[in-house]
C-alpha cells in the first residue's frame, strides 16, 4: 500500500501541504475564496510541525494496527478492503474524539463546527495526492513502504 512519507532534511516548514490540503477539501477549486470567505472553514487534513531547523508534515500513517479503528465507538472509522486506507464516515462519527485520543502521532483533526473527526484520506480521487504534488522540495513522497529506504534516501542525496 503506498503512503505519503516525509523527508525532514529537506522539508523548509514553508506549509504549502497544508494550504493544498485545504484547498482539495474546500467547496471552491479558488485559493483565495477558499480561505478568506468560505464557510465552514475548509480544514486541512496534516499539519506542519516545526521545532528549530528541522520541520516535517504529519499526517494519517494509514496504520496497519490502527488504535483508532478499535477505538471508534460508533463504527465511523473502517478500513476500505480494496485500498486498505483507513475512512472516516462522517454520517456516523458523534465527534467523540475518541479516535483523536489514541492516535500516537495526532493525525485526528477535530471538525468542531460539525463535530465530526478528520483526517487524511490520501485524496483519493487523485493519482497522487495534493500535498506530494505540490511540495516544492520534494520532501513528501508517495511511494509503498518497500521502496522508502532508498527513495527517499536517494533523494536526499541528490538535493544535498
Amino acid at each position: 500500500m503506498k503512503k505519503v512519507y516525509v523527508n525532514e532534511e529537506v522539508c523548509i516548514g514553508c506549509h504549502l501541504c497544508e494550504v493544498y490540503c485545504r484547498l482539495r477539501h474546500a467547496s471552491s477549486s479558488d485559493l483565495i475564496k477558499a480561505f478568506k470567505s468560505e464557510k465552514p472553514e475548509p480544514l486541512p487534513r496534516l499539519r506542519v510541525e516545526e521545532r528549530g531547523i528541522v520541520s516535517f508534515s504529519v499526517r494519517c500513517q494509514q496504520c496497519e494496527d490502527a488504535y483508532c479503528l478499535y477505538a471508534c465507538l460508533t463504527g465511523a472509522i473502517t478500513r476500505d478492503l480494496i485500498n486498505e486506507t483507513i475512512k472516516v464516515d462522517g454520517e456516523r462519527c458523534v465527534g467523540c474524539w475518541t479516535c483523536l485520543l489514541v492516535c500516537p502521532l495526532g493525525a485526528i483533526k477535530q471538525d468542531r463546527l460539525n463535530k465530526k473527526a478528520v483526517r487524511c484520506d490520501l485524496c483519493p480521487e487523485e493519482d497522487v495526492p495534493v500535498c506530494v504534488v505540490n511540495c516544492p522540495n520534494e520532501a513528501l513522497v508517495y511511494m509503498d513502504a518497500d521502496e522508502v529506504d532508498n527513495g527517499i534516501t536517494s533523494r536526499a542525496n541528490a538535493l544535498a
